[in-house]
């Protein structure tokens, strides 16, 4: 395996398994940091190194203390068998179809058409169930972003932009571009922003040292006056002056908490925490960027794609990917079961035609 394809594949690894990482507690509101961390302690599971633990095997909790979301007996630790199903990799999914589809030339448009055609609208959510419902009632964009639509800010278009960052490796500003046409359809300003700097700083890990440098890279391609921007330059701040994750993400969250835990803004924030005190290192990356709480599976989902580019497919640890079984679940018609190692095949395949 070439080094390139190894990094693909170790993007999609550590997208699936960072999302898998987090879905158990991906309600922000309920799952705090605070909160987290207390069932982590209950398991003896600090610092995390593997998947959640499993509640049936920890000592009884108070009723109301511990809720997991529903999918969590696909998710934790012993129990993965596969990736379940889950929007952070459908969009994934549905990205490299749209680029096998249609090329590096699509159209805003044709990212709605193929929703449309391939994606189940209850399994859409906050935005692109707006654009969705904009999309058949006959609006087009960017229509399908301000109709009607009080999330365009939120997080969703930042969870489809990792497979503009694989198709463009070390090239942040195309990337970003191609995000950007994607985002477009269902997000306005630090939604759109979100998804060009997660494309660009995905893109810009194939060359770039390590998280610090490629954050610095992503942020070149979003408007130094945007909050995104200035909130990422709060945290990378933050870790330069030695102050410690925890008190770092303290200091991000009496910034940004009033925006609630869907938002791009307090999500990047933790994103970018993760990634600068993970250091490049796998394990650490994902598990900081759960522990942070909020939107957990996306972060982790994204965390992992950018840490999986950093270190390749080879090197990111065996509890993680082997579960996993090479197999992912999809709600995208037509890849359910679809192996892992086929879609980051296609996807180098797609990086090096351009390159």
């Amino acid at each position: 395996m070439t080094e390139l394809a190894d990094r693909i594949l170790g993007g999609w690894l550590g997208r699936i398994a960072g999302n898998m990482l987090g879905k158990p507690v991906e309600r922000g509101d309920y799952w705090t940091r605070d909160r987290i961390d207390r069932y982590l302690r209950r398991a003896d599971a600090l610092p995390l190194t593997d998947y959640l633990p499993d509640p049936d095997l920890l000592p009884p909790a108070a009723p109301g203390e511990f809720e997991l979301r529903p999918e969590w007996r696909q998710c934790v630790r012993g129990r993965v068998h596969g990736s379940c199903r889950d929007d952070d990799v459908d969009y994934a999914v549905l990205g490299l179809h749209l680029l096998e589809t249609h090329g590096f030339a699509f159209t805003t448009e044709q990212v709605g058409e193929l929703w449309l055609l391939r994606l189940p609208y209850l399994q859409t959510f906050t935005a692109e169930r707006a654009a969705y419902r904009n999309l058949a009632n006959g609006l087009k964009p960017p229509l399908t972003a301000t109709y009607d639509n009080p999330y365009q800010e939120w997080i969703g278009a930042l969870i489809r932009a990792d497979v503009h960052g694989w198709t463009s490796p070390g090239d942040p500003r195309r990337a970003a571009a191609l995000a950007r046409r994607d985002a477009v359809l269902s997000h306005t300003g630090n939604g759109v922003y979100g998804a060009m700097w997660a494309a660009a700083l995905v893109a810009a890990a194939f060359t770039a040292p390590g998280p610090r440098e490629a954050l610095e890279a992503s942020l070149l391609r979003i408007p130094a006056s945007s909050r995104l921007s200035r909130t990422v330059r709060r945290a990378l701040a933050l870790h330069a002056a030695g102050i410690g994750w925890s008190e770092a993400l303290d200091e991000l969250t009496a910034d940004t908490a009033r925006l609630g835990w869907i938002h791009t803004i307090p999500n990047a924030a933790v994103l970018t925490a993760g990634l600068l005190y993970g250091d490049g290192d796998f394990t650490r990356t994902i598990a900081l960027t759960v522990r942070g709480g909020l939107d957990t599976d996306s972060n982790g989902a994204t965390a992992g794609s950018v840490a999986g580019v950093l270190c390749g497919a080879a090197r990111i640890p065996p509890q993680w990917t082997a579960p996993l079984e090479d197999h992912v679940r999809s709600a995208v018609f037509g890849f359910d079961g679809a192996r892992i190692t086929d879609l980051a095949e296609c996807t180098a395949r797609l990086a090096t035609a351009m390159a």
